[in-house]
């Protein structure tokens, strides 16, 4: 597959947007380029993993830990172009899930080792990726500090005095 091909699905991807063109290009190239057959297990739940993984072409399906769906509509597929397991190329991290290819699935796989030898060759790449990390870091903390108000707002409520029947005055005694 040519390497214009290959770059073009980390285009599409946040983590990536802002690299510039050689940068993606040498991304692409110290990839590992897998082909994977319908039915193969692309990364597999409770393993850890040393490598994201970008879908560059076909389809595969995330499952739950006992191999059934999670959906009544047989499993979440994922398109072209996403990317599992983005942190793995980062740090470690064990898979909360298992994927497996629909049919065949070209794909990128982006080893923790390479990337963390790129970045230490150009440390502005070191700065995008931290940059993203940080600010999506941030969204999720104002994400959970919206939650936790909401939560504090219900248990905290004032609770009302408790309501009488409209009973008419002269039924009450004087």
């Amino acid at each position: 597959m040519a390497i214009d091909a290959l770059v073009k699905p980390l285009l599409a991807l946040p983590l990536f947007k802002g690299l510039t063109p050689l940068q993606l290009t040498e991304i692409v190239r110290c990839a590992e380029r897998i082909i994977y057959r319908p039915g193969d297990v692309i990364i597999a739940e409770d393993e850890a993993s040393d490598a994201a993984i970008v879908i560059v072409s076909g389809n595969s399906i995330r499952i739950n830990d006992n191999g059934d769906a999670p959906q009544k509509s047989g499993g979440e597929t994922l398109p072209e172009g996403v990317m599992i397991a983005e942190l793995a190329m980062f740090i470690e991290i064990v898979h909360a899930t298992t994927v497996i290819a629909q049919g065949q699935v070209k794909a990128l796989r982006l080893t923790r080792q390479k990337m963390h030898e790129m970045m230490e060759a150009d440390a502005s790449l070191a700065q995008h990726f931290s940059s993203c990390i940080v600010t999506r870091l941030k969204l999720l903390a104002k994400d959970v500090k919206a939650v936790d108000t909401l939560i504090g707002a219900v248990t905290t409520a004032p609770q009302s005095p408790p309501t009488r029947a409209n009973v008419p005055v002269e039924a009450h005694p004087a």
